[in-house]
């Protein structure tokens, strides 16, 4: 991939109108349909106020986002929510996401923290190659037969 193709994506804070495009892609996309999520209980997870949101953005259309937690496990951020539009996955914009959150979360944080479902091995996969390893399982968590993997990176 080319800094050519991805070098006009900016990163920035979400607006209002972000958020229910956010909550839209989280309610279509994997992991969240085989784990029962709709709509209506995605939209409030935007608008808590102990997280913020990340967009990644090119020329306006949006591409993808992270939904952070700066306090979400033992003091440390918890990336809640990660998501790329289908026509934008494999671009390399997860991993933008994950080195934009981890560069701002570094000054303050040791470590920052988030969970896979064992069935989303193309996430889990993204995760390992950017330094995560498992330290829990957590079986039949939100839905029977399918783990949630705590993964954890060091900061600094």
């Amino acid at each position: 991939m080319s800094d050519a193709v991805l070098g006009d994506i900016t990163i920035d804070e979400a607006n209002d109108d972000d958020r229910e495009w956010c909550a839209q892609l989280m309610a279509s996309s994997e992991p969240w349909l085989t784990l029962g999520r709709t709509i209506d209980q995605t939209r409030p997870l935007f608008h808590r106020e102990d997280s913020e949101l990340f967009i990644a953005r090119q020329n306006g259309a949006l591409l993808g986002f992270l939904l952070l937690r700066d306090r979400g496990i033992v003091y440390s951020p918890y990336i809640a929510s990660l998501a790329v539009t289908p026509e934008s996955r494999g671009l390399g914009i997860g991993s933008r996401l994950l080195d934009f959150v981890e560069e701002r979360s570094r000054p303050a944080s040791n470590h920052i923290f988030l969970c896979v479902s064992s069935f989303n091995t193309r996430a889990r996969s993204l995760y390992e190659r950017h330094g995560y390893t498992t330290v829990g399982e957590l079986k039949d968590y939100i839905i029977d037969g399918a783990s949630e993997y705590l993964m954890s990176k060091r900061l600094r």
